[in-house]
């Protein structure tokens, strides 16, 4: 008899330790919330020859673009915000005013750029080239950038982005 009430505590004790489990499970799959926001579009231009577009004061935030081709594309007004640029290049394309917020632009080719009061806060862009880019009012602050890219920037840096109203030369930290 005693054998019996053993495997009956036993099998007791298991579906409980079970129904605690399911029920742990449950609350934590409804009360989950996301780790990482995802994109409010879908959009993503991998690979894609983008050249000469126009993207103008489009909602692009959130948007992949790795290894684009986006010569001459106009993404003046844009929101890139937390956009995915890896690789892409963006020669003598025009970013004026464009939101590029937290996005991921490292090893992007920016020269000859228009990238007048654009929004580089908190972007990732290391390994990325400027070279002849107009920067005229960019916003850079708390970006990582290469410390070469920087003083390359520093030489002309000027103006106040007009949206954030942090001066290009402090948000590079430039002497």
């Amino acid at each position: 008899m005693s054998a019996i009430s053993v495997k009956s505590v036993f099998r007791i004790f298991l579906s409980l330790i079970l129904s605690l489990v399911l029920a742990f499970g449950w609350v934590l799959l409804l009360s989950a919330t996301p780790a990482l926001a995802l994109p409010k579009t879908n959009i993503n231009y991998t690979n894609i020859n983008l050249s000469d577009r126009d993207f103008s004061n489009s909602d692009l935030a959130g948007g992949t673009f790795v290894a684009a081709e986006m010569r001459g594309t106009n993404f003046q007004g844009a929101d890139l915000t937390n956009a995915i640029l890896t690789k892409g290049v963006l020669l003598n394309a025009n970013l004026s005013g464009a939101n590029l917020s937290g996005a991921l632009a490292d090893r992007v080719t920016f020269d000859g750029a228009n990238l007048t009061n654009a929004n580089f806060s908190e972007a990732i862009m290391t390994r990325t080239r400027f070279f002849d880019a107009a920067i005229s009012g960019a916003d850079f602050t708390d970006a990582i950038i290469d410390a070469y890219q920087v003083t390359i920037l520093c030489e002309k840096a000027d103006g106040v982005n007009p949206v954030t109203g942090v001066s290009t030369r402090e948000s590079l930290g430039c002497p």
